[in-house]
């Protein structure tokens, strides 16, 4: 309406102008002006203004039949960044504290987490040998792909060909890719709960239903084979697992990931498994890949080089069907996947270009000391959050860079619920930490620990002050 009012204004000027150049040239003594000083557009001119103003205010008057998208708002509900991005707009810009960032797992922008210079070297050749300045097949050039594939043969028993490994823009692309291949009426999948909430966006904007199964946290987050059972039927295409867990830091034993490759092949589903967290462990489980099982269920691997690596930004992700006896392509599940790809966009022909020297000769003391900082930053988590009365851990995190608390409201004056704690705690304290109702789990909190030792002592110790300041009343 407001740009339709300067139209008219600038409208009623010019056209004003334009009269009183019609008078004759004595009308102008009157006022004391003359007929060349008036700044009078040509009748042209004119007409197009007239034009565009007519064309203004019809528009405003029309019903446009365009409009966003629901399924959009409902999806980024209930993604972490989209609950991230609340808390750091809530963030008190007179506060002269440095923000802390306790809720993502991208512990880049921290020195001690730098990449290996054997990773940014090999983008440097990539780039300077000009031989990927192209456009990539859709399922990722061929040297990246068996330099994948061999990478992650060297865990299970039998041998990963190129043929099995997709390539993806990083592994929440892999996410959209599976998901949507999966999303036919009647569908559903099994998530767990807690869970990494992109498959429920995922999932909400693809129309695939979701069924939660629960992570028992006395169990070191084990998955409830149960309520697994309980929840599928024969619409049921498939469960996911994330291993190590995001969000909980838990690693699954080599046993109990059998018993659910077992409980998926009793009920004819395929296995997700989620590792782009692989080798990332410090407790006492070493990883286990579930594509150890593949004789045993079909199972189709997440992963990308983002968090071993600590390159997130680099964006490149896979997805490989770890499937000896063939049960994903006899059903077409892997063709769908080529043709859902052929369909979405590439990873950067120079990271692919790269991955071979990446995967093949990062040393391994440049992985041994990512696990001990983690492994450090861990204790120092877990041992601090002891602290916070209105905390507790159940379980010390072994893996990943995140571990789950439960947040005690009762012990706290004036907060209401997980996500006032956070919303509070970034306006107060510039702290962010990410609500367990993000995650699934009501007045939960997830922490990440992956971060520069001083800089998580000093949120941790931002959050008992929090604690002291809100702590109700004896």
């Amino acid at each position: 309406m407001k740009s339709n009012l300067k139209t008219v204004q600038a409208l009623t000027v010019h056209f004003a102008l334009y009269s009183l150049s019609t008078l004759p040239t004595s009308s102008f003594s009157t006022f004391q002006l003359s007929k060349a000083s008036l700044q009078i557009p040509p009748a042209t001119e004119l007409a197009s203004y007239w034009e565009l103003g007519y064309l203004e205010m019809e528009n405003a008057s029309k019903k446009w039949v365009f409009k966003g998208n629901k399924a959009l708002e409902a999806a980024d509900a209930i993604c972490v960044r989209g609950v991230l991005n609340m808390l750091n707009d809530n963030l008190n810009g007179d506060d002269n504290k440095p923000a802390i960032p306790l809720g993502h797992g991208d512990p880049s922008v921290f020195p001690c987490f730098r990449t290996t210079a054997i990773a940014e070297d090999a983008i440097v050749e990539a780039v300077r040998s000009a031989e990927f300045n192209c456009y990539s097949p859709t399922i990722g050039i061929l040297p990246a792909r068996r330099a994948i594939a061999a990478y992650l043969s060297q865990d299970i028993s039998y041998q990963l060909s190129p043929d099995d490994v997709y390539l993806t823009v990083g592994c929440n692309n892999s996410i959209e890719v599976i998901i949507s291949v999966l999303a036919s009426p009647s569908a559903n999948i099994l998530l767990p709960r807690p869970g990494y909430p992109m498959y429920e966006s995922r999932a909400a904007f693809s129309n695939l239903e979701v069924r939660h199964f629960d992570l028992v946290p006395e169990k070191g987050w084990q998955v409830d084979l149960d309520s697994v059972e309980a929840l599928a039927d024969e619409n049921t295409v498939a469960m996911v697992i994330v291993n190590p867990g995001n969000p909980c830091g838990s690693v699954f034993t080599c046993q109990h990931l059998k018993k659910v490759a077992e409980t998926a092949k009793k009920l004819g589903i395929f296995v997700i498994a989620d590792e782009v967290y692989g080798h990332l462990t410090f407790g006492s489980n070493p990883f286990v890949p579930m594509g150890k099982f593949g004789s045993i269920v079909p199972v189709i691997t997440l992963g990308s080089i983002s968090k071993r690596w600590i390159v997130p930004g680099w964006r490149l992700g896979w997805i490989v069907t770890c499937d000896p006896n063939g049960s994903l392509k006899k059903s077409r599940i892997a063709e769908s996947i080529r043709r859902y790809l052929n369909i979405s966009a590439d990873p950067p022909t120079v990271i692919q270009g790269a991955i071979p020297q990446i995967l093949e000769k990062t040393k391994d003391d440049f992985f041994a000391k990512i696990i001990k900082i983690c492994s450090q930053a861990a204790d120092i988590c877990y041992d601090r959050l002891k602290e916070i009365p209105c905390i507790t851990c159940p379980h010390k995190p072994e893996g990943s860079m995140f571990v789950m608390v439960k947040l005690n409201v009762s012990l706290l004056e004036d907060i209401d619920d997980d996500m006032d704690f956070c919303l509070k705690l970034a306006r107060e304290e510039s702290v962010i930490v990410l609500p367990g109702v993000a995650v699934g789990l009501k007045n939960w909190l997830r922490i990440t620990f992956a971060v520069e030792p001083s800089t998580l002592e000093e949120g941790l110790g931002r959050i008992k002050t929090f604690y002291n300041r809100h702590m109700k009343q004896q």
